[in-house]
């Protein structure tokens, strides 16, 4: 008897435990439900101070990443030589004079006192503009090496390499010439595909001029005029090219959208599988910064930042200013959006290698792109969190929600209320149950000692 009394009092402490729960569960839904964001609308992007970052590391990357900007445009390019995220995660400021360092210990980041400043360095990056243009080369400055790199792929010949060479060697000893494998080219032929007369392309960024709603993607993708659709059948129009850079101030272009609208998710970047990334702003990438990329072709990929400002030789022509990362990527990625977290930092130009060997992949920053066109990102209003790469299904995928995200949907203030109301009779009917159990014993008990 005593048995079945103790397990009576297991399961009661249970149930108002459970039912406590339950009112702390759906105070929080209806607390939520009453702040919920509107749908995703386009606006400006927030300040960098207030931006939500969801995957592992981004916010300390991004502060990390600020005070080395700060820090240099502080000090000047002719006492520093760039800055980057080191391995433990903090700032590091190249510097050229022991004061400099002083300056930046003082500010919580790592100072290293390099030989060349940021002046000289892209002194060089401006004499090799300058010279003979070499299709299959391209060039970035190391911040970390203090040095400037220059790559030339298996397309450039023996004569134009040494002539190449000979004007590295009049620069000076920071000057790095290699060879690399496979070629430097575009990656026409994100990341949804798109398709048009003149290739294959993917999808960057959805974009907003406060009227029409377009995609941001690369400008080698197609000329203004560029008709694309969403199928190989050309069966679902898209939308049509109004404005392409490329070659020379860089490698983007707007798809304006035949409906004028992006319509639902438009502040999704799809990554495979029926999932997507939301993206809540747009940043500047730094070097070292852990980033992913999305393409139509070869899916979901991520590395580091390994320069900035780089310049590639195309066949096509010259593109300078832009983001250099070991991502690898493939024919077909063009376009495609590069991001940390949820912040928008470029969209896919070209680059050599591929996904099975790797190789070096360049990306237009999406922030100047977006400054030449007049034009700003979609994004939801307040930005959303949320996963380790901020997840969420691509509109149209059969991959819903969970149960648990359904019910802890801040929008939902019906079933906030209903578990509320659930947990309260839980609670009554508890404290009925333990009265009508005690009042059973004392008759018990009573009706023992009488007879």
């Amino acid at each position: 008897m005593r048995h079945v009394r103790g397990r009576a009092r297991v399961v009661r402490r249970v149930t108002r435990l459970a039912a406590a729960g339950g009112l702390l569960l759906g105070g929080a839904m209806v607390t939520q439900a009453a702040m919920a964001s509107e749908p995703p609308r386009a606006s400006a992007p927030p300040p960098a101070s207030a931006r939500p970052f969801t995957s592992a590391g981004t916010a300390a990357e991004t502060g990390a990443a600020d005070t080395g900007t700060d820090l240099v445009a502080r000090l000047g390019t002719g006492r520093t030589a760039g800055s980057w995220i080191g391995a433990d995660g903090r700032p590091v400021v190249a510097v050229t004079d022991a004061r400099a360092a002083r300056e930046v210990r003082r500010a919580g980041a790592t100072a290293k006192v390099v030989g060349h400043s940021m002046r000289q360095l892209r002194s060089a990056t401006a004499t090799l503009r300058a010279a003979p243009r070499v299709a299959g080369t391209a060039w970035a400055v190391d911040y970390r090496g203090n040095q400037v790199v220059v790559r030339g792929d298996s397309t450039v010949s023996a004569a134009d390499w040494s002539r190449l060479r000979q004007v590295a060697a009049d620069i000076g000893g920071f000057v790095h010439m290699e060879r690399t494998r496979g070629t430097f080219t575009t990656r026409l032929d994100g990341a949804q595909p798109i398709l048009s007369t003149g290739g294959r392309c993917s999808a960057g960024f959805n974009v907003t001029d406060g009227q029409r709603d377009f995609i941001l993607t690369a400008g080698h993708c197609g000329p203004a005029g560029s008709v694309w659709f969403a199928d190989d059948r050309r069966g679902r129009p898209l939308g049509t090219t109004v404005s392409s850079s490329f070659p020379g101030g860089g490698d983007f272009s707007l798809v304006r959208y035949d409906a004028g609208r992006a319509g639902d998710g438009a502040d999704v970047v799809a990554i495979g599988d029926g999932k997507g990334v939301r993206i809540t702003g747009a940043g500047d990438a730094a070097v070292g910064q852990r980033v992913f990329r999305s393409g139509s072709t070869s899916g979901l990929h991520d590395g580091q930042v390994t320069a900035l400002d780089a310049t590639v030789n195309y066949p096509e022509g010259t593109v300078s200013g832009l983001i250099e990362t070991n991502v690898c990527a493939e024919p077909g990625d063009s376009g495609g959006p590069l991001f940390s977290g949820g912040l928008a930092l470029g969209v896919t130009s070209g680059g050599n290698g591929d996904c099975t060997t790797g190789g070096t992949t360049f990306f237009q920053p999406v922030n100047r792109a977006m400054t030449a066109l007049g034009v700003r990102l979609i994004v939801p209003a307040p930005a959303a969190g949320g996963g380790a790469l901020n997840a969420a299904p691509v509109p149209g995928s059969s991959r819903g929600r969970t149960l648990l995200a359904e019910l802890t949907d801040t929008r939902n203030v019906g079933p906030g209320l209903l578990v509320i109301v659930g947990s309260l009779l839980a609670l009554v009917a508890t404290r009925y149950i333990r009265a009508e159990q005690d009042r059973r014993t004392y008759r018990r008990y009573y009706s023992a000692t009488w007879g």
